[in-house]
């Protein structure tokens, strides 16, 4: 592939040698590079190839890194990473060792603020602009944002305290009408409304200038005459939001916009104008998700992220049938609960796909609720559904309930109401790395009173685990991990297991493995080298303290084994319980250590962390003969 003007750009300051008039071209050869290095990668990319020209735009205004880009998300960072002196790294990209797929501070002094969650770019690009004020800098701060992140209150709330700071700080709004599904709420709805008023200034544009050319054209000044009724037909719509000022000055910015996004010169002459103005400015810029590759800019959604594309030899060898993922174990037996309880409402916090709720919201639109980037609202207004009766359940992912931790504490388990979380992606997630593992969830929820927590070992077990704790009067959580598991069946009904009770796997003397949720199945390979006792606990809380307790009456040693971080996990609950029972023995804590988990292959990082088979057999056996 031919780029030679992208070849010429190794860093910001290469950009800014070009003229202006270079740009279009360059973002075509960016453009071509991105498509052919995710498509050997993997990778997020719809919102990448969206952000390409408001990128190039922003380096060649901005004096980078001496002023300060802060992507909210990240999912748009790769043409940032490519003109920030990585493009010849692109192909590490969410490899163990390789570029990170979102902005990370250790990596380039152009990643100004780590990401990986939403809506944070607002608050941190302000306590930037104060701190460089602060110091007499005059250095720019500028926080990138989606439609789909200002949907957070995180984001208003940091509007909320720049727009009555005097302060000089860029928001800049890619609104694409997309977070990964499409856009859900009012602000969506105001921001179209807002393009859409905007036309009228566009329309009386071009009345001026093509005026003289309508009146020599046969028919034509009736026909511009329509399209100017029914475009102000379309924008009048609207009259009862547009009639007050912008949303965004009435939280003390300045707005500037809709501006093209795919327009690069016109982009630059903006910023320029922007850079120069004082106090806090909003520029909201219109892009299309997807831009420049026709199946994504289709669907968005499908290509939101994509896997490499395979080689001619991996593509010629036969597939072997895809096992149903935890995923998709969950989503079914969601509309199977949903049919035989019509108390049941499913909610999301903007994860239809990822949280397999698809089929669901079709089967059950008036008990499906996508309640936008909004942990923590998702959490309370499930609590207030269960206040009258009705029984939710919350789709999410571990990472993402952490930003609902106040009001999983507050509302739902200090008043025991009966809101089931359905936490997938628990444990090592792989390539979108820290900030999406689940490593943190037992720790977190365990010390919470009135919780159950049920970590499910295969699929069989995890629609089991599912309909138990959606049979219990209490706060309660299935924590499951990505992707397949050892491929078991599971029943087609809503059958129930005992509350708190674990089952042992195998019988073996001497060393009982304590296994927890996806750490069953490794354990089970480790104990028949070792002819180990395997229990799988199924419930973190409340545990099976009569299997315990027999389990260390009849053996020398104990090994507790689970995906999750070590202090504060299930291990260490195990320890709690035996300390109170005055119990002494020899115990092994198989977990993740205290470090911050690294991106790339899954296997490789369990691997690495002392949690696969072999590295669990390794563990063990050094741990017994010392």
């Amino acid at each position: 592939m031919s780029t030679p003007l992208l070849d010429t750009i190794n860093l910001p300051s290469d950009l800014r040698c070009l003229e202006k008039t270079q740009l279009p071209r360059l973002a075509g050869e960016l453009r071509a590079f991105l498509l052919e290095s995710v498509s050997k990668t993997g990778g997020h990319f719809a919102s990448n190839l969206g952000a390409i020209e408001l990128s190039i735009a922003l380096h060649y205004v901005y004096n980078t890194p001496n002023d300060h880009l802060v992507w909210d998300v990240g999912h748009q960072s790769y043409p940032h990473k490519i003109l920030t002196g990585r493009r010849h790294r692109m192909h590490t990209m969410r490899q163990y060792s390789g570029l990170a797929g979102f902005p990370k501070r250790s990596e380039s002094e152009y990643d100004d603020f780590g990401v990986g969650h939403s809506s944070t770019s607002i608050g941190a690009a302000l306590g930037m602009a104060v701190a460089d004020k602060l110091a007499g800098r005059s250095n720019r701060s500028v926080a990138i944002i989606g439609d789909g992140a200002m949907t957070a209150g995180q984001a208003f709330e940091a509007l909320n305290n720049a727009g009555d700071m005097d302060i000089d700080l860029l928001v800049i709004l890619n609104d694409n009408e997309m977070s990964i599904s499409p856009n859900v709420g009012a602000l969506p709805k105001y921001l179209a409304s807002n393009v859409v008023r905007d036309m009228r200034g566009v329309l009386s544009t071009i009345k001026n200038q093509t005026g003289k050319v309508l009146d020599k054209l046969p028919g034509a000044l009736e026909i511009a005459q329509k399209v100017e009724h029914k475009i102000k037909a379309i924008a009048s719509e609207g009259d009862h939001i547009k009639q007050s000022l912008s949303l965004f000055e009435n939280f003390g910015f300045e707005y500037t916009g809709p501006v093209d996004g795919h327009n690069v010169e016109h982009l630059v002459d903006v910023l320029r104008e922007l850079r120069s103005k004082k106090g806090p400015q909003l520029l909201h810029v219109i892009t299309k998700k997807g831009n420049g590759y026709k199946l994504a800019e289709r669907d968005p959604v499908k290509y939101h992220a994509i896997g490499k594309t395979p080689t001619a030899s991996e593509a010629d060898k036969p597939a072997a049938p895809p096992k149903p993922t935890y995923t998709q174990i969950f989503g079914q037996w969601l509309i199977d609960q949903a049919e035989a309880d019509n108390r049941l409402v499913a909610i999301t916090p903007a994860m239809r796909e990822g949280s397999g709720l698809v089929e669901f919201e079709q089967r059950f639109p008036e008990r499906y609720f996508d309640v936008g980037i909004a942990e923590q609202h998702a959490v309370t207004f499930a609590a207030g559904l269960a206040c009258q009766g009705a029984k939710p359940v919350v789709a999410i992912y571990s990472t993402f309930l952490q930003r609902g931790y106040d009001q999983l504490v507050h509302d739902v388990a200090l008043q025991n109401l009966p809101v089931m979380f359905a936490v997938d992606r628990a444990g090592i997630v792989g390539a979108d790395g820290p900030t999406h593992a689940g490593v943190y969830d037992l720790s977190f929820l365990r010390c919470i009173p009135n919780m159950v927590i049920a970590a499910p070992s295969d699929e069989a077990e995890c629609r089991l685990l599912l309909s138990t704790c959606y049979a219990l009067d209490a706060p309660t959580v299935v924590r499951y991990p990505r992707g397949s598991g050892n491929g078991a069946v599971p029943a087609a009904n809503l059958e129930t297991v005992p509350l708190g009770k674990g089952i042992i796997r195998r019988q073996g003397n001497k060393t009982a493995i304590l296994a927890f949720g996806s750490m069953v199945r490794p354990s089970l390979g480790v104990a028949e080298k070792l002819n180990a006792t395997v229990a799988d606990m199924r419930f973190v809380k409340p545990l099976d303290e009569p299997l315990i307790l027999q389990l260390a009456r009849e053996h020398d040693y104990l090994v507790c084994t689970e995906e999750n971080a070590e202090q504060g996990g299930a291990g260490s609950a195990v320890l709690e319980l035996l300390a109170k029972h005055k119990i002494c023995k020899p115990v092994l804590l198989a977990a993740i250590e205290d470090i911050v988990t690294e991106h790339g292959d899954p296997a490789l990082l369990l691997d690495q962390l002392g949690l696969s088979e072999a590295a669990l057999e390794k563990q063990i056996q050094e741990w017994l003969a010392n």
